[in-house]
């Protein structure tokens, strides 16, 4: 059928109205006539295949990827990085407006990213038939797309896929492996999840012979993932099964410097990660800081110097012991989900100056926006990684007496439709 696109929408689809429901087309710019095939009906949508674009939007490029539209990773290749800018901030004003009843219309500050070579952390399918190659999931399937380069990942990841694909070899049962970058691109973390342990010691040999193609491999471990095809997903609990090398990289951001070991978190965006650091706790002081879902201490460090003493939470093992290592005295790590944390005594005793929150993609949800608003802390930076549960959180905390004071979009994801958010709140009511 032929289709108008009226506009893009958060996940990378643009909207189309056909004769009775919407319909949702990947690889598509606002204003676009397209031909299109549905593919999927659901009540009230359907999902559409591009199949030829009639009148392209001025906006339109050509793409230099070879695997665009067919890898699952990325979604705006086909249009300059200026109007990938414009497309997510409309997104997310719309988005704040329709679920978080928030109709900002103060500045919203966009904070750009280099377009290529950004990503830090890239994670991969290993196939093995009908030949060895790295993979990509293809768009909208967990059927594999072999790859030999990236190019969002960094310079780094891209030897080590080349070199890699060379080798043509990992231990067995390994199933993906996630590549980890230091800050400045010099060393590099493999971390391989593998559905049955694999024999003993072959995780060191493995090492030793990809050292001898590629010297910045610094470490390789191995994790347990049953079902590795669902851990890009959602998250999985994790146990470590081998290590050979480091135990852990530097990471320098914004003046500080993080051990993170295998395991932990970090943010994937190698330019960009200081700018978030600055953003989200600067000019912020005073007796008593609490950070949730503190990670492996990003934004504790920062405050452990403006603060008095810091509590920080984080329930990962991994990256709670990162958090450990890396903070001063005047900070407390606190290994516990945010939840239970929250509902403890010790939290409805505390009288925190300023609170910061990082959640995962899920965001807080209901019960932990209202426990985070009953401390009634003056001022809450959110940091969010998905502006729909972001938009939900927020329009808990507005209707709890917080208003909204800044926000910020942090370009941490260019080439994709994924964008973080950094909202300054202060307490009005």
């Amino acid at each position: 059928m032929l289709l108008t696109i009226e506009k893009l929408v958060y996940g990378g689809d643009g909207l189309a109205r056909g004769p009775e429901k919407a319909i949702f087309v990947p690889f598509v710019l606002e204003g676009e006539q397209v031909e299109a095939e549905i593919i999927e009906e659901r009540p009230g949508f359907a999902r559409a295949e591009l199949r030829e674009i009639i009148a392209p939007s001025r906006n339109r490029l050509a793409h230099t990827c070879p695997y665009f539209a067919r890898c699952g990773g990325c979604h705006y290749q086909h249009t300059g990085y200026e109007h990938q800018l414009e497309i997510k901030a409309a997104i997310l004003r719309e988005t704040l407006r329709r679920t978080g009843k928030l109709d900002w219309t103060g500045e919203l500050t966009l904070h750009p990213s280099p377009p290529w070579n950004y990503r830090n952390r890239t994670r991969m399918r290993i196939m093995h038939e009908p030949t060895f190659s790295l993979a990509y999931f293809r768009f909208g399937s967990h059927q594999p797309l072999a790859v030999a380069e990236c190019p969002i990942s960094s310079p780094l990841i891209n030897r080590a896929i080349a070199a890699l694909n060379t080798l043509c070899e990992t231990p067995e049962h390994a199933a993906e492996m996630e590549f980890f970058a230091g800050a400045d691109d010099r060393q590099l973390m493999i971390e391989l999840y593998c559905t049955e342990p694999p024999a003993r010691d072959a995780v060191e040999r493995w090492h030793t012979k990809l050292r001898q193609a590629l010297p910045e491999v610094a470490s390789v471990a191995a994790f347990a993932a049953p079902a590795a095809h669902k851990a890009c997903a959602q998250p999985l609990p994790r146990k470590l099964i081998a290590h050979s090398g480091e135990p852990a990289l530097a990471c320098n951001a914004a003046g500080h410097e993080y051990r993170v070991s295998a395991g932990s978190f970090f943010q994937t965006n190698r330019h960009m990660t200081g700018e978030l650091i600055r953003l989200a706790t600067a000019d912020r002081a005073g007796s008593a800081a609490l950070d949730l879902y503190a990670g492996v201490g990003l934004f504790t460090l920062p405050l452990a110097q403006t603060f008095e003493r810091v509590l920080a939470v984080e329930s990962s093992p991994f990256s709670a012991a990162d958090l450990r290592r890396n903070v001063p005295a005047n900070v407390r790590a606190i290994e516990q989900p945010v939840e239970r944390f929250l509902a403890a005594p010790q939290a409805k005793k505390l009288r925190a100056d300023f609170v910061i929150v990082d959640p995962p993609r899920a965001g807080l949800g209901e019960r932990t926006a209202l426990q985070l608003a009953a401390l009634n802390p003056p001022h809450i930076t959110y940091v969010s990684c998905d502006p729909a549960t972001l938009a939900r959180d927020l329009r808990v905390l507005l209707a709890a007496g917080y208003s909204a004071q800044q926000v910020h979009l942090v370009d941490l994801f260019p080439q994709t439709f994924h964008l973080e958010t950094v909202v300054h709140l202060a307490r009005t009511a």
